[in-house]
């Protein structure tokens, strides 16, 4: 009889006490519009504002995109929405290649997982999260519905843009190289020479909201107590434009897994070497057709 009666009120208990959600049934999407300034310098002095005009109109879709964050909370996926370009009607081939692919973070396991593909071959760049040292603020404002806090970091560009390329990476080899003294003959004694380099640093200011407690954020940027609504960082600002908690479709939140596996450091080396090796190879085929 005992047992009966137990057995009954665990039966009953499990309809008294609500469950509790788990950590993963919590999702949100939230929508960012990217829009970079141009910077057009000594050139740009001697244009026309027509011509500018023109100039921007051509690199729209470069200088705004729209990008979509996938997230719950631990995990979330941060990916383009795929534009195109407004004139020719084409997508930008070259510059995807140096564009960030699907980004897939973990923040509780500190796991980055990246998609990105070049010139044909694609890669999975595996790697830690961008560590990032936030200085947070006392500054708020509003963005849309949420109140946001204000932080600032400092993040070096190596962990900015490990997936893009310039042309100054190979200048700044050569001169390396040139400026490489070369060893002589007979020499017995070497001076170690240590120097300091300055590292290229981002100055950083996001906008956070603790409305939405999770450490998300778009593009590399994470680690604070609440979703990052705005993000700006040299000449580019992303801002939250739309926010929808809790869908009534579930969202699928996976990490990308085709393609070669490689580190960040590694993907930077590959893309800097073969685009000397492509450099190179066009100066050769220069060099025949004048001996010809």
């Amino acid at each position: 009889m005992k047992s009966i009666i137990f057995l009954v009120s665990v039966v009953a208990s499990l309809f008294i006490i609500p469950s509790q959600p788990e950590a993963q049934e919590f999702q949100g999407q939230a929508v960012y519009i990217s829009k970079t300034r141009m910077d057009l310098g000594t050139w740009g002095a001697r244009m026309s504002e027509e011509q500018k005009k023109q100039m921007q109109s051509r690199l729209k879709n470069r200088l705004e995109k729209t990008y979509v964050l996938n997230f719950n909370k631990e995990e979330s996926v941060f990916d383009e929405k795929e534009k195109l370009d407004a004139i020719s009607g084409a997508t930008d081939s070259w510059g995807n290649n140096f564009a960030a692919g699907e980004q897939y973070k973990n923040v509780k396991k500190n796991e980055l997982i990246q998609s990105q593909e070049f010139y044909g071959k694609q890669f999975l760049v595996k790697d830690k999260l961008a560590a990032i040292d936030w200085k947070m603020g006392s500054e708020t404002k509003q963005i849309g519905k949420y109140m946001c806090f204000k932080a600032t970091a400092t993040i070096p560009n190596t962990e900015l843009t490990w997936y893009s390329f310039s042309w100054n990476e190979i200048t700044n080899n050569d001169q390396e190289s040139e400026e490489q003294p070369a060893a002589t003959e007979g020499d017995t004694a070497t001076t170690e020479i240590i120097e300091i380099e300055e590292v290229p640093s981002t100055l950083v200011e996001a906008w956070y909201t603790l409305q939405i407690p999770v450490g998300h954020g778009p593009a590399e940027y994470w680690g604070l107590p609440g979703l990052i609504l705005e993000v700006s960082a040299g000449d580019t600002t992303m801002l939250c434009t739309k926010i929808v908690l809790n869908p009534q479709e579930k969202i699928e939140i996976e990490a990308p897994d085709k393609g070669k596996e490689i580190t960040k450091v590694s993907y930077k080396e590959t893309i800097v070497g073969k685009m000397m090796e492509m450099r190179n190879n066009r100066g050769r085929r220069i060099c025949i057709k004048r001996i010809d």
